[in-house]
């Protein structure tokens, strides 16, 4: 049972309690129950790769949105990990490819450029037919940095248009609750009122 737990508790987000919590609940369910799950993880684990192009999770080498020829393979949505894919196709307003860094520049954290798949995006660049690649990384320092590191890199491809998803206020938010920094990003970044 201690080693369950220990296991349990390596997983992102799982303290030692929760981790007991999960492995008594386990030992309170039936053994077929038990196993389902143990093989749903192993089999995960088996066939879930990384696409080729795009490195978002597949179940064969290209993954279905790099394999989907109603896609608008000339843009390509830059996105640290495979749940910003996830939620970037939620919102079903993005028709375009991605392309899953494995996170962002973070010389606290021991992650550098070497780290991520910046060299694979700049290959896909380089081999030409991408009109605009978009930045959609968290406005943090660490996403700031890859962004413009990533600039740096694509500054060569003068045909490529570079752009960065909009941030600011989110819809339903007042401003008197908004921080500082969001708000004056939000002025800066303003848009034309089209009246729609």
């Amino acid at each position: 049972m201690e080693r369950a737990v220990q296991e349990f508790s390596r997983l992102p987000g799982i303290g030692r309690k929760t981790a007991l919590r999960l492995v008594l609940h386990l030992l309170r369910q039936d053994t077929d129950d038990v196993m389902r799950l143990a093989d749903a993880i192993s089999t995960m684990k088996r066939e879930v790769r990384y696409c080729r192009v795009c490195h978002n999770i597949s179940d064969s080498d290209l993954c279905p949105i790099c394999s989907n020829v109603r896609r608008d393979n000339s843009t390509i949505c830059v996105v640290e990990n495979v749940q910003d894919v996830m939620a970037v196709e939620n919102t079903q307003q993005y028709v375009g490819l991605y392309h899953v860094l494995g996170g962002v520049i973070s010389p606290m954290d021991g992650i550098g450029p070497s780290d991520l798949e910046i060299d694979s995006l700049v290959e896909r660049v380089a081999q030409g037919g991408v009109k605009e690649v978009i930045l959609a990384l968290s406005s943090t320092m660490e996403g700031d940095t890859t962004n413009f590191y990533i600039f740096r890199k694509l500054a060569p491809y003068t045909d490529v248009k570079l752009s960065i998803i909009a941030r600011g206020i989110s819809v339903g938010n007042e401003l008197e609750y908004t921080d500082e920094v969001t708000l004056g990003r939000s002025i800066l970044n303003r848009t034309p009122f089209e009246g729609k």
